[in-house]
């Protein structure tokens, strides 16, 4: 039997008594509760949120990273990289999200919640993979979906959209090679057309 969703308003109050002082902000908007911790916090944070009565988040539904660095056109004053989880509570039929900001933009690194929940696995991997950020006690911390030997980390923004280099096979050496991106950056300008009576509407 499913239980009844507790309301919002008594859940975030729920969250920041059982995380006391490791909250640095809370908030609640279109029903569903944020909170911010600390990185010096964050793996303590997680272990409350998944063993305290009233929270109860036993399983992990995601774990990414967001790079503010061009947030609100660049105006963003803080810490560059973030990770978000999304916790569940299947008990209580509740959710809760959880950010936190790696205190170094030129080595973001967080602590691991592999211990707490091993679905975190590749989840991490992949916010290493495509960010850069380091998850400190991660078992087996390696790229996931860039290929062997990629140099760089292709969701920061400052990445550029083609990338550094291309990799083609060279019927000459017979084998794949390495070379610098031969795709020229273009500027892609809409076109509209209009017709009368574009499928059938007047």
């Amino acid at each position: 039997m499913t239980a009844f969703a507790v309301n919002p308003d008594t859940l975030k109050d729920t969250i920041a008594a059982a995380l006391g002082e490791r909250v640095k902000h809370i908030s609640l908007k279109l029903g569903e509760v944020t909170v911010v911790v600390s990185a010096a916090d964050y793996l303590q944070a997680a272990t409350t949120l998944r063993d305290a009565p009233g929270c109860q988040f036993e399983q992990l539904m995601d774990v990414c990273g967001v790079d503010y660095s061009d947030y609100k056109e660049g105006s963003w004053d803080g810490a560059r990289y973030c990770v978000v989880l999304h916790l569940l509570s299947v008990s209580l039929n509740q959710r809760v999200r959880v950010k936190v900001f790696a205190p170094d933009d030129d080595l973001p690194v967080v602590a691991s919640v592999t211990s707490l929940w091993s679905a975190a696995n590749w989840f991490e991997r992949e916010a290493f993979d495509l960010f850069g950020i380091v998850f400190e006690g991660h078992s087996d911390l390696r790229r996931i979906l860039t290929d062997y030997g990629f140099i760089g980390h292709p969701f920061r923004k400052d990445f550029p959209t083609s990338g550094h280099v291309e990799m083609r096979y060279d019927p000459e050496q017979k084998r794949v090679i390495y070379q610098p991106v031969t795709i020229e950056p273009r500027v892609v300008t809409p076109r509209i057309i209009r017709e009368e009576n574009y499928g059938g509407l007047h």
